[in-house]
């Protein structure tokens, strides 16, 4: 068993992002079946487009972000959990913000790939 306090990452990966020119940054803190990432993106700026065909969630822990998917968009702050859609989005940071993203893996394979 491993306990990770995700509070303390959350900071961490928030202070790196604020010294990062790309003003985000990301951490991997537990990876077996389902893979968890805690990222840091700050007010303004957003995580690329892109197509998922897996299953993934997004648990806000600080701040306010807006998930869009073509014409649709939805706002969450701490404490709510977002599932992604499985067409094309892209997450923005309404403030600055950290979220743990939580998505499905292959076990046993060394280039973990998603489930498909």
């Amino acid at each position: 068993m491993t306990k990770t306090s995700l509070v303390a990452v959350a900071q961490g990966q928030l202070d790196q992002a604020r010294a990062c020119p790309q003003r985000r940054s990301s951490l991997t803190v537990h990876e077996h079946r389902v893979r968890h990432t805690v990222t840091a993106v700050l007010a303004n700026e957003h995580l690329h487009e892109q197509d998922l065909c897996w299953a993934t969630t997004v648990h806000v822990l600080r701040g306010r972000v807006r998930l869009i998917a073509g014409r649709e968009s939805w706002e969450a702050q701490p404490g709510d959990l977002l599932s992604l859609p499985h067409r094309r989005h892209r997450i923005e940071a309404v403030e600055d913000s950290v979220f743990l993203c939580s998505d499905a893996v292959s076990v046993g394979r060394a280039d973990v790939q998603p489930n498909g």
